[in-house]
């Protein structure tokens, strides 16, 4: 019923339970729960149970209540719960004591509305504009518990390069991972209660989801479920500026997708408005994959006649004998920072994860007045989605054209190790075919570290040079080492 007292669904069970069909979606804006309490038997003469308490978080009720009834049918007790909000008490619901089923005195109206206002109130903090989305960040795997909060650090710096407020995060340390859900019922049920106290709308998963997981969850939480491949599947989408970038960025969201359409459609809108989506039947969903391997097709024949110019450029490069250096690392790393001192360019550079995606490259002379040409190129990360590794082989391939690499990283960074290890794993793969050519290791923001952080990584790491790419200091024995590495790589 509903918060004037109308009935609007008579449901009929059997002695152990009754199914709760599909119900009105959760109403927008500030006022989270559904505006919906459900009033049930119980044959036994137990009240509110765990069971409805889970009913009342998942389905987001404002109450659930309890009538118990005798042998013979007649009305006993009635009890009822209801949520609360974070920091009241240890649990975040509260189950009211039985009353006579006679003594119906409740105001579950001004309850419910008084608990929206609480809820609102002390999820204001953190909100940068009313339209903006907030998300909750949840990691489930097998790591140690530090290393799924680092995790999650770099996920919370991906979504605020989507602009999304996190709004908290969800940690759960498994030894196996559930195959359907990932959580169990009971972090599930805590994870449901986070975004409603925090009146999050999105929930995203740390790593990437099967599509099946997607659907789960999304039917269990009734929020929109996204992964941590599918954010930097947006970021991509945003910030790529050239035809090629744009192409391959399409590319990849439209192999994303692909095996996900048979997923709930809300979960894919944020991701490519227009294409795709799921229809009434088997029929438009054909239809839906068919459009998809058509477009997937046409723009990889765009990719291959891109390819094909740009290998004509090359070969100009080769006979004009220029070297080049091509400047790899982790996403904001500060590559294009590092080009524009070395070349005395403009590139565009931000604090952003993913700044640059569509390679750039600018002319430079050695102090022998040589010409060199380097060349900046989209950031790594771990685990880089599979799709955009298929998607930009055009742009990897400035890799392969380089003479030598210099692998950019950010020393200040609290996993620089980490991420150092990351970008070398990706190196390493054969397809990448850059294992034979000489690499530079560059601790980059080396002016902004104390002494004790350059002690520990110059004993970790001796062969790295420090440089600051803002300062322009190191860039003399940067030089050198490329001049010598160059020499012998030609």
């Amino acid at each position: 019923m509903d918060r004037k007292g109308r009935v609007g669904t008579v449901l009929v069970g059997t002695a152990g339970g009754i199914f709760i069909p599909d119900l009105p979606r959760g109403r927008a804006g500030t006022e989270r729960l559904r505006g919906l309490r459900l009033l049930h038997t119980h044959l036994a003469p137990e009240g509110v149970t765990t069971e409805d308490i889970m009913d009342m978080l998942f389905l987001r009720l404002d109450a659930v209540i309890a009538l118990t009834v005798d042998q013979e049918g007649a009305p006993m007790q009635w009890q009822s719960a209801h949520l609360l909000p974070s920091g009241n008490t240890d649990e975040p619901w509260r189950v009211e004591k039985a009353n006579p089923w006679d003594r119906t005195e409740a105001h579950f109206a001004a309850l419910a509305e008084s608990l929206e206002t609480e809820l609102a109130r002390r999820a204001e903090d953190g909100i940068e504009t009313p339209e903006a989305r907030r998300a909750l960040l949840v990691s489930v795997g097998t790591a140690s518990h530090a290393v799924q909060e680092r995790n999650l650090d770099e996920l919370a710096a991906l979504a605020k390069t989507a602009d999304i407020v996190v709004a908290g995060r969800v940690v759960q340390r498994v030894p196996h991972i559930n195959p359907a859900l990932l959580l169990g019922k009971g972090k599930l049920t805590e994870l449901e209660i986070a975004a409603l106290q925090a009146r999050a709308t999105l929930l995203i998963f740390d790593g990437e989801l099967t599509p099946a997981q997607i659907h789960n969850l999304a039917d269990n939480t009734e929020r929109e479920v996204i992964d941590r491949t599918q954010v930097i599947l947006n970021i991509f989408a945003r910030h790529a500026t050239t035809k090629t970038g744009k192409l391959q960025v399409e590319l990849a969201q439209l192999r994303y997708i692909r095996p996900r359409l048979a997923g709930r459609r809300k979960n894919l809108d944020s991701l490519m408005g227009g294409i795709g989506g799921r229809g009434p039947g088997e029929t438009k969903l054909e239809t839906d994959r068919r459009r998809f391997r058509e477009r997937s097709a046409r723009i990889q024949r765009e990719l291959e006649r891109i390819k094909a110019r740009r290998a004509v450029t090359k070969s100009r490069r080769t006979r004009n004998a220029m070297p080049i250096v091509t400047l790899v690392g982790y996403t904001n790393a500060g590559k294009t920072t590092l080009l524009n001192a070395l070349t005395r360019s403009q590139c565009l550079v931000e604090n952003k994860l993913f700044a640059t995606l569509d390679p750039a490259s600018r002319q430079m002379r050695f102090p022998e007045e040589r010409p060199l040409l380097v060349t900046d190129t989209v950031g790594f990360i771990r685990d880089l989605p599979k799709e955009l590794k298929e998607a930009f082989k055009n742009t990897l391939e400035e890799l392969r054209e380089a003479d030598m690499l210099v692998h950019v990283a950010d020393a200040a960074h609290p996993d620089v190790l980490q991420q150092i290890a990351a970008v070398e794993d990706i190196l390493a793969e054969p397809e990448m075919e850059v294992q034979a050519k000489p690499i530079l290791l560059l601790l980059n923001k080396w002016d902004t570290l104390p002494a004790t952080k350059k002690a520990e990584l110059a004993d970790t790491l001796p062969r790295a040079l420090p440089v600051s790419a803002k300062t322009g200091a190191g860039f003399r024995p940067l030089l050198q080492e490329m001049e010598r590495l160059l020499a012998i790589s030609r």
